[in-house]
């Protein structure tokens, strides 16, 4: 590798591009570039690990060109500290390198790359969302799926047929709520949506800081979910509020959802744990949830698993491990405990 090159963040510039990156792990959320360079040097952790590992969506272009910019979709392994593989970063840019030198824009057909082993494809979700984010930053157009959904969301074609709608035309409403009409028609429909469209539009709007009156109406239909004990339709909401600018609304809810039964369901533990981790980081509430999650006898290695899932989080690790020391533990979230070290 160039001795001049030891970053990513070197190596965009010395291709002389212009340059954006995005985690795209449990959430699309942008990082600005300093923050980058020091997860990229292991200086600070990655701040939301997945699956041990960073996920990183590079968009590029040349600054000299109009053309369509290009995107790395990169995965890393981290350390037990969910700080960065360095060596895996330093692999990829000597692949790159060799395959590409510093052209790297111009020169890819995409084939040059394919079988780079930190290259993966996010999922249709993922996909979706980004391309959706990145019209809305290049300033492009949405795609040609948008005002289908516009219309639906107004009502006008009846919130039954939805069958002509496109996750795409979902994901470019969603990036774009900043227009008045679009929070109007969503804050208008969402009580009458039916689940084929509530579900995809979760997955958008878990990427999104949603306003707190959004947040508002999101919260009483969570709250009557609860009521009916309808689990399919709170993991929906909980989704489309996890990333809410209102946090301390969302705290509320899932300190509601911990006083029933509610609690004890897999896929409401799955989406407090993925989704809505940040709630996870008040000490008290982390120990009410570990403490239903231990106490859920159909799936006897949930507790590992979320235990594992939770304690490479950063801002959750300390709180984590503080309540291994904790005393005033009820006896199933002690047992639990005991098993990770048996």
């Amino acid at each position: 590798m160039d001795n001049k090159i030891s970053t990513l963040a070197q190596l965009l510039d010395a291709a002389g591009t212009q340059w954006r990156v995005f985690d795209i792990g449990r959430r699309i959320t942008k990082i600005d570039k300093d923050s980058f360079e020091k997860i990229e040097n292991a200086q600070i952790p990655y701040p939301a690990p997945l699956q041990k590992h960073a996920l990183f969506a590079i968009l590029f272009w040349d600054k000299k060109a109009t053309d369509e910019p290009y995107i790395w979709f990169l995965k890393f392994p981290l350390d037990e500290e969910s700080k960065l593989v360095q060596a895996s970063r330093d692999h990829f840019s000597s692949m790159v390198l060799e395959a590409l030198g510093t052209q790297l824009t111009g020169a890819q057909d995409g084939k040059q790359l394919n079988n780079n082993p930190y290259i993966f494809t996010p999922n249709a979700n993922k996909r979706a969302a980004f391309n959706a984010l990145m019209k809305v930053e290049t300033n492009k157009p949405a795609s040609i799926y948008y005002e289908q959904v516009q219309l639906y969301f107004t009502g006008k074609l009846g919130f039954t047929d939805w069958q002509s709608l496109s996750l795409q035309g979902i994901a470019d409403f969603s990036f774009r709520l900043d227009k008045t009409e679009n929070t109007e028609s969503l804050l208008n429909s969402l009580a009458h949506i039916p689940l084929e469209v509530s579900t995809p539009l979760s997955s958008m709007l878990e990427n999104i800081a949603i306003s707190p009156t959004l947040t508002e109406k999101l919260l009483k239909l969570a709250k009557l979910s609860i009521e009916n004990s309808d689990i399919t339709s709170l993991v929906n909401y909980l989704r489309c509020l996890s990333n809410t600018k209102a946090q301390g609304l969302l705290d509320e809810l899932i300190d509601n959802i911990l006083q029933t039964d509610l609690a004890y369901e897999l896929d409401i533990i799955l989406t407090i744990t993925g989704r809505t981790w940040l709630s996870l980081s008040d000490p008290k509430r982390l120990h009410m949830f570990m403490d239903k999650v231990a106490t859920t006898d159909k799936h006897p290695d949930l507790f590992s698993g979320i235990f594992a899932d939770l304690v490479a989080i950063p801002i959750i690790r300390p709180h984590l491990l503080g309540l291994l020391r904790e005393q005033n533990r009820s006896k199933a979230l002690s047992t639990a405990i005991g098993k990770l070290f048996s």
